[in-house]
């Protein structure tokens, strides 16, 4: 058996991977054990739960392989560094940053306590945007395709456009540093005063709200030229001028402004983060969208055209625009569309290990994502472990044990259709940044006020933000108006005009919905939750969101009933354990 542990390693959403003679056997992200979003570092817990999975130890591996390579792009990044006068401080922060990886096998010694000569494995370093284009492509379902990567930076790069045959990927065209659709996107963000890092999924519900009053100013910023390249017009930018940057080793990523003084001109004072969010802040939302909008269609349509391919693979940070990404089929000839859960930094670990297995070694393909649940499984006995241990804490609840998977459907869907607020967690762990049906918060789409009740008793987030319908996969024509799956929550499509009023609580400001399909194969326990709705409602669509209040999503019981108890949901469903807060001064236990 051959085993390669994949790394996306200090960067921001780091994460790790272990794939077994090509099968991916688990992975995971640093953030859910951190309990700091998209943390950066070395993913020691995230390793120590993969080589578990695998049932080996650091000897065992074959291959340890990063997602980034700081050897490539050497020309371009010295004739920028000598043209443009980068500042020292930030030329030795990115040079400390890449140094790490020289020394990894004293990192990996010294965090995991054994000898210099145990660990075997040969080291790789895959250039971050390869990594990127094989997490989509060798794991899809498609034997050639267009395949597409969009982010800020990695390695020097911000895309590439590239074409997937077999277990071989030809990149054929990219875009270098400074130049970046994400950090074009990344820049408005913090201009309305979303400062935090991975924060940029706010400006694509507040642009809902608004009209694009300003995309000929916003043109301006993007230039779009021959053959899907573009380029940024870097007086209205300041990130490569910046001292300091990005911190991110060992810490939640925080990424300094990257507009200038220009931009400032153009659009007026910076909002700041307790400011009221007006209607100027929702049209420029709005605008910016547009013109992100055109120039992914720009990149995507030359895909198209020097592959001639139907089928596209996207990966990035960018492809997790799922406004965006709704609007590929209108806007593209593009047929059928493949982005995996974790198509940001943390699928770099994914990417990195296929790419190594694949397009290196030369090994067949023999595997594809069909679901996103390779996160860690906790056992009912885990979990009475944990209840018996705060059952204290769980005065004026019922705790109980139900009989079967149909017992937890037909409570939890009947608790839904009555109005309660409902936390599930079952099975896998997701990956990526979606709650997908196994660390969920759940409730009624019919209700109009439900937004409203999760923001105040639950998420404590932005009003403008939507919330998302999980439906039935096989039901989905009849309430989008594009009948495509998607089991990763990665499209924004419009409701049927006749469902709006039937699916209030997901139905966005502008008509739409980011489309979350449930199959019976790929989830059977969530898809006969919807089911058991379903049945009782006539609506077979439930209100998903993630299994969280402002922190990443929860990895385990005892995150699960943390949260449980610190907001105001009326039941959870842990396994076959369901505890239900409404029944006041009586605990029942089995």
């Amino acid at each position: 058996m051959m085993y390669i542990l994949g790394l996306n390693a200090y960067h921001p959403d780091s994460s790790a991977c272990i794939i077994a003679d090509g099968k991916l056997i688990a992975m995971v992200e640093e953030e859910r054990f951190r309990r700091i979003k998209h943390w950066s570092g070395l993913p020691v817990e995230a390793v120590k739960y993969c080589l578990g999975e695998a049932g080996i130890g650091l000897e065992s591996l074959d291959y340890i392989v990063f997602n980034r390579d700081p050897k490539v792009n050497l020309f371009h990044k010295a004739g920028f560094v000598l043209s443009h006068g980068m500042p020292a401080a930030l030329v030795n922060n990115r040079l400390r940053n890449a140094f790490k990886f020289f020394k990894i096998r004293q990192y990996f010694n010294r965090e995991f306590g054994v000898p210099e000569n145990a660990i075997r494995a040969k080291v790789f370093n895959i250039e971050h945007h390869h990594a990127h284009l094989s997490s989509a492509f060798f794991v899809s379902p498609f034997d050639n395709s267009a395949v597409v990567s969009i982010d800020g930076f990695g390695d020097f790069s911000s895309s590439m456009v590239a074409e997937g045959r077999d277990n071989k990927i030809k990149v054929i065209s990219g875009v270098h540093y400074p130049h970046s659709l994400g950090i074009f996107y990344t820049a408005f963000t913090q201009f309305l005063g979303f400062n935090k890092f991975g924060d940029e999924f706010k400006v694509m519900g507040l642009a809902a709200y608004g009209k694009p009053k300003f995309a000929d100013k916003i043109n301006k910023l993007l230039a779009l030229g021959a053959k899907g390249k573009y380029k940024l017009n870097l007086k209205y930018f300041s990130f490569f001028r910046k001292n300091q940057g990005m911190l991110w080793d060992n810490t939640e990523p925080v990424l300094e402004d990257v507009f200038s003084s220009e931009f400032i001109k153009e659009f007026g004072p910076p909002r700041k983060a307790s400011e009221e969010l007006s209607s100027y802040h929702s049209d420029l939302a709005a605008s910016l969208q547009v013109v992100y909008e055109k120039g992914l269609f720009h990149v995507l349509n030359y895909a198209y055209e020097v592959t001639a391919n139907p089928r596209l693979c996207f990966s990035g940070g960018c492809a997790l625009n799922s406004l965006a990404n709704g609007k590929i089929f209108d806007n593209t000839p593009f047929k059928e569309i493949f982005i995996q859960p974790a198509s940001s930094d943390s699928g770099g670990s994914i990417g990195a290990a296929y790419y190594l297995y694949n397009q290196i070694m030369g090994k067949k393909r023999n595997f594809v994502m069909r679901h996103p649940f390779w996160g860690p499984l906790f056992t009912d006995e885990e979990i009475k472990s944990v209840l018996d241990r705060r059952i204290n804490e769980l005065s004026g609840c019922v705790v109980r044990k139900l009989d079967s998977g149909q017992d937890i459907c037909r409570n939890a869907a009947g608790l839904i259709a009555e109005g309660k607020v409902v936390g599930w967690f079952q099975g896998r762990m997701e990956i990526g940044p979606r709650a997908l049906g196994n660390r969920s918060i759940l409730a009624d789409p019919r209700n109009p006020k439900m937004k409203d009740i999760l923001n105040t008793r639950i998420k404590k987030r932005e009003w403008f933000r939507p919330f998302a319908p999980a439906i039935l996969a096989e039901r989905t024509g009849e309430y989008f108006e594009k009948d495509y799956p998607d089991p990763f929550m990665l499209k924004v499509y419009l409701i049927q005009e006749s469902k709006r009023n039937v699916i209030p609580a997901v139905t966005h400001a502008d008509g739409t919905g980011r489309l979350q399909t449930v199959s019976k194969a790929e989830n059977p326990l969530f898809w006969q939750l919807i089911k058991e709705f379903d049945n009782i409602t006539g609506v077979p669509v439930v209100l998903n969101t993630s299994f969280n209040e402002n922190e990443p999503i929860v990895l385990n019981p005892e995150q699960a009933l943390e949260c449980f108890l610190r907001t105001r949901m009326d039941a959870l469903f842990m396994g076959y354990y369901f505890i239900n807060r409404n029944i006041p001064n009586t605990i029942s236990r089995e």
